[in-house]
């Protein structure tokens, strides 16, 4: 098998290939047939002209080291309880603690690749997507305003339900906010709830429209001094 020196990123790499190749257990390296392999190849880069970094003919010289310790015979005494230290060791340890840093590099590469595929968008500023915002003079919003009409609306359908009939005299919104007026000029302060004397559709939805209007064009006040509190009418300026 003919190997090339870019394929591999260091001496350990090349070695761990050549293990797996030969299908043989890390744990347990034949360091003489492993060895044959490592110094094969780096002759095999020679032979090419291709030039072999320093750091793989240092491997290549602790495998024979390794090696020659293998084969020469053991001088440990019968009576040494001592365990005889294995001569491949330091070189498992290291190559395992490098097979450990390639499964995590892996795992990060596909987790880069998965971050490719989110896009992601800086924050805007909300307001650039709201046309024009129009605020309520006072401590009571439009959404109070809309919510309180609701359960007052609901309070007078469940207590009395609205009878329908044709009637010849249309109740307007201009109308309304006129008869308004009249009464904030005499009263000053008044109960929303106190605005819808008569309990029809067109009366109850004119009358609020109006309210609407007067708020936004700042002709009354709406205040509320609490959540849940009433919610009161007043003329700007107490005028």
């Amino acid at each position: 098998m003919e190997f090339k020196i870019n394929e591999f990123e260091g001496p350990l790499d090349l070695l761990l290939h050549l293990i797996k190749e030969s299908k043989m257990d890390i744990m347990d390296i034949e360091i003489e047939k492993i060895t044959k392999q490592y110094v094969d190849y780096l002759n095999s880069q020679e032979r090419m002209n291709l030039e072999v970094s320093s750091e793989y003919l240092v491997l290549a010289s602790e495998l024979l080291e390794i090696k020659s310790k293998m084969l020469l015979p053991s001088t440990k005494n019968e009576d040494d309880s001592l365990e005889e230290v294995d001569p491949r060791e330091e070189l498992v340890n290291r190559l395992l603690e490098y097979q450990a840093y390639k499964d995590i590099t892996r795992v990060l590469q596909e987790k880069e690749l998965l971050r490719k595929d989110i896009y992601t968008k800086a924050p805007e500023n909300i307001n650039n997507y709201i046309d024009e915002v129009h605020e309520i003079h006072g401590e009571a919003s439009i959404d109070d305003l809309i919510n309180a009409f609701k359960k007052y609306y609901q309070r007078k359908i469940d207590n009395k339900p609205l009878k329908t009939k044709v009637t010849v005299n249309e109740i307007s919104v201009s109308s309304r906010r006129h008869d308004i007026k009249r009464i904030l000029k005499t009263k000053k302060r008044i109960s929303f709830f106190e605005l819808f004397p008569v309990v029809s559709k067109e009366y109850v939805v004119a009358t609020f429209l109006a309210v609407l209007e007067m708020a936004k064009s700042r002709e009354l006040v709406i205040t509320q001094s609490e959540a849940f509190d009433d919610i009161i009418c007043e003329v700007v300026n107490g005028e």
